[in-house]
This record gives C-alpha cells, structure tokens and sequence, in this order.
C-alpha cells in the first residue's frame, strides 16, 4: 500500500482535488453499505420513490424500519477516513466533497464544504407544504405513536432503516405534518428519483474548480456517481479510487488503491503533509 498511497499523494501535490464519496468510507463507522461483500443490496429491497409516494402501505413500512434502524445512523460518528478527509480540506489539499452518503459523518468529522448529492436523513419534509422537521423530532413522535413497538433491527441499511416483517409493518402509526397534515419524506433522493437539478449544477461546478478527483468508497454503480468520473476522464483531469473492491471507473483511473479508508487516508494525509 505504502507505494502506491505514495503515488496518490504526488498525483495530488499541489493540485486541487475534489473528493467524491460513498457509503464505503461510512462502513468502518457502523453503517453498511449498499453493494460490498455485505452490502443490503444483496439481501433486499431499497424503498423506491413512486412506491413511497403512492402507498400509504409502503409509507407505513418504511417509517416503521426507518424506526427501527435510526439509531444506527443517528448515533454513528466519524471514523479515521472522514477525518483525514476534513484535514485534506483545513490544509487546502482537497477542494470539497461531493457524497452519495446521508449519515452526515462528513460535516461531523469537520468538512465545511459538502455537498448532499443524495440528500440528508438528518430532516424530513412535508411533501404537500415543503416544511422541514429533523428526523431525532420525528423519531419522538415516532415512538409516542408507537409506544408498543419493539424496536429490534434486524439488517440496518445506509438508509437509515432495518428489516422488520410486514405483519408488525402493518400495525405502525405514522406521524403527518405538523403544519398541514401532510405526507412526510425523509429529505434524501429515494431510488428512481432524480437528484435535484441546482445540486448537480453546484456538483457539476465543484468538478469544474478541481484538476484531480479523488473517488473513495464506491463502487460507482449507479450513474449519479459515475458521471463525475466519465466527465473527469474526457476532461483529461486525473482520477483516483480508493476503495475495496472493484469499482466501474477502475479503467480509467490513474491511480488505483484497494483498502480500507480509514488507514489509507490518514496514510494519505501523511504523505502530502511529510
């Protein structure tokens, strides 16, 4: 690894980079991925937006598992490769982040600019009015209405939810809106929804300030990710991945590390400091 994070660290010198995130950095914090060796992806089905917005009974289900598995990510703290990373921005290494993650470790760990790609889970949103309301209120209410239910997860998701059976899903009470009544939505892009268009703009417009993009923990599977990379690529900006397991921008990557982020950053971090 030493060689290779040395030629990471010279590939950077004194050349903005802009790091891209995913849900591999959060593993060594608690919260599983989507698509490693364990990741719930292989195991069962995200919630996707139209299901959510047209089931009142899919609703039902997944603030249940979001009740479930919250205090998995609202009690998960930065791990070393988050805060390498915040330190890659105090020293100027690192532009800024773009993540795909929800959890919030990134500002926690100390990273000022962030940008949400997929959103946060921190807050809920009203989708009939627009207000917001932080998901640690929303989980009061949500055990108030609920003061039975036995939270015990199961198979926690980066999400923010957990496996519960649908015969106990179908008893749970689910809070509206506090001004109008309405449909609540965690404030996070589900699965089949679009990633709203000023954020990819102010995305598109971080990349444009980099001359390398450094892509640490994902796999690259999904196009809201991968994009950044195809576009870095025929700019002829350099790419680098840090990640374990094989990822689809591997081809195109200059340079190539696999490990675990939480030794290779702060290793990282060393080497352009040294």
């Amino acid at each position: 690894m030493g060689s290779s994070v040395k030629a990471l660290a010279h590939l950077m010198q004194g050349r903005p980079t802009l790091v891209l995130s995913g849900a591999g950095i959060s593993t060594e914090s608690g919260i599983p991925d989507y698509r490693g060796p364990n990741g719930s992806l292989r195991t069962r089905h995200s919630m996707q937006y139209r299901e959510f917005v047209g089931s009142a009974d899919a609703r039902r289900r997944y603030w249940a598992r979001s009740a479930s598995g919250w205090a998995q990510v609202g009690n998960a703290r930065p791990n070393a490769g988050h805060v390498a990373i915040a330190r890659l921005e105090q020293t100027g290494a690192a532009t800024g982040v773009i993540t795909q993650n929800v959890d919030g470790l990134h500002q926690a760990a100390g990273s000022r600019r962030v940008l949400e790609l997929h959103g946060s889970l921190a807050e809920v949103r009203c989708l009939t009015c627009g207000l917001p309301e932080m998901r640690d209120h929303l989980q009061g209410r949500l055990l108030e209405e609920n003061p039975e239910w036995a939270f015990s997860p199961v198979d926690a998701a980066p999400d923010g939810d957990a496996e519960v059976s649908l015969e106990t899903a179908a008893s749970f009470s689910v809070p509206s809106c506090l001004h109008c009544g309405g449909v609540l939505k965690p404030d996070v892009v589900f699965f089949g929804e679009s990633v709203p268009r000023p954020r990819v703009e102010a995305a598109w417009g971080m990349l444009d300030e980099a001359e390398v993009l450094l892509v640490v923990g994902s796999s690259l599977a999904i196009f809201s990710g991968l994009r950044f990379v195809n576009q870095a690529a025929r700019d002829k900006k350099p790419v680098a991945i840090v990640n374990q397991g094989e990822t689809r921008g591997d081809e195109v990557a200059a340079v190539r590390i696999e490990g675990k982020l939480g030794e290779v950053l702060p290793a990282l971090l060393n080497a352009l400091e040294g």
